[in-house]
């Protein structure tokens, strides 16, 4: 199957191999015209530093790349996503399966990545997400994801095509929640982070997990979200792998901040798209827009945005008014 990568990073560049290792035709493009030279030059990315990237992937920095593809794959930053898919759409075939790949939502409208995909396209979108570092993915560790579609047609056509021994894909109508998951869980890794940074232990981080997620699902669900999604890989898994790992440029750079970093600082420390900034900002606007109270989202917001200092906004959330933990706890009171 011919299939095109749009998006040259770390997880573009790991989801190239898993479909070059499954024998498909892979082109993988990059907005920058030095990075592809680079890329064929080297063979190597940067960002997976070590790894050897397979021959039969072709790069390039022309988005009429997409031209005749069977699958393309969206693997641009969030933040790039709108017009990235408005480059490529006027080269893309009728029949063309798309796939979002970016943990994102847009500001202002407050759309999903697969959302923004499907309207500036008009083909078929699905999104894949999960528990997936691109330095163990290229490294062809064993992983799992799902791929998620209101169509089970597209859904099983993006199994098929990236599903292997390595790479075990699973199926889900809840586009929705899957893509809630996977763009908020980065806000409370990033605050993750910033408890690290500030020397908080692990009771700390197991409260910001375990609340965060409550958050996540309370958000989801009044979009439509199945409850039943948050418990799985885009839910609980992709929360616990990204504010547990190094790996995760979002809790990298909340280390930063907790250290005394500004999130300017941070992230330029990074080097790196950190996507927790981006959906701090989005995630708020979406709880304004549900009438939903996020008080870590809310938290995450003035430390990245309104310069708060980390420690009084862990005070604050401390000492919140008292809450059941349960939101029909089944008594009077």
């Amino acid at each position: 199957m011919k299939t095109a990568v749009i998006g040259s990073g770390g997880w573009g560049t790991a989801l190239s191999m898993v479909l070059c290792k499954n024998g498909h035709d892979v082109t993988l493009w990059s907005h920058s015209a030095a990075h592809t030279q680079t890329l064929c030059r080297t063979r190597e990315n940067p960002r997976l530093e070590g790894v050897r990237l397979p021959e039969g992937i072709s790069f390039t920095s022309d988005p009429a790349c997409v031209n005749g593809m069977d699958l393309v794959v969206m693997a641009c930053p969030s933040f790039a996503m709108r017009e990235t898919a408005c480059l490529v759409s006027p080269h893309l075939c009728s029949g063309a399966v798309m796939v979002s790949v970016a943990k994102g939502i847009e500001p202002g409208t407050c759309m999903r990545m697969s959302e923004i995909v499907n309207q500036v396209t008009g083909l078929a979108t699905a999104a894949l997400s999960g528990p997936t570092h691109a330095e163990e993915v290229s490294r062809y560790l064993p992983t799992g994801c799902v791929a998620a579609s209101g169509d089970f047609d597209t859904a099983q056509f993006v199994q098929d095509a990236f599903m292997n021994e390595d790479f075990r894909v699973y199926t889900s109508p809840d586009v929705t929640g899957i893509e809630l998951g996977g763009a908020l869980k980065n806000i409370i890794a990033l605050c993750a982070g910033i408890s690290d940074g500030l020397g908080f232990e692990d009771n700390t981080k197991a409260l910001l997990m375990t609340r965060g997620l409550s958050e996540i699902a309370r958000l989801g669900l009044r979009f439509g979200a199945a409850r039943e999604t948050f418990a799985g890989l885009s839910g609980v898994g992709d929360l616990i792998v990204t504010c547990t790992s190094m790996h995760s440029r979002n809790r990298r750079a909340g280390i930063l901040i907790g250290q005394g970093a500004t999130a300017k600082e941070a992230m330029d420390k990074i080097g790196a798209v950190v996507e927790g900034y981006y959906a701090a900002r989005s995630a708020k606007e979406l709880g304004e827009k549900a009438g939903i109270e996020l008080p870590i989202v809310r938290a995450a917001y003035d430390i990245l945005y309104n310069d708060r200092d980390p420690r009084t906004i862990a005070s604050a959330l401390m000492t919140r008014q008292k809450q059941h933990e349960l939101e029909n706890p089944g008594w009077e009171g």
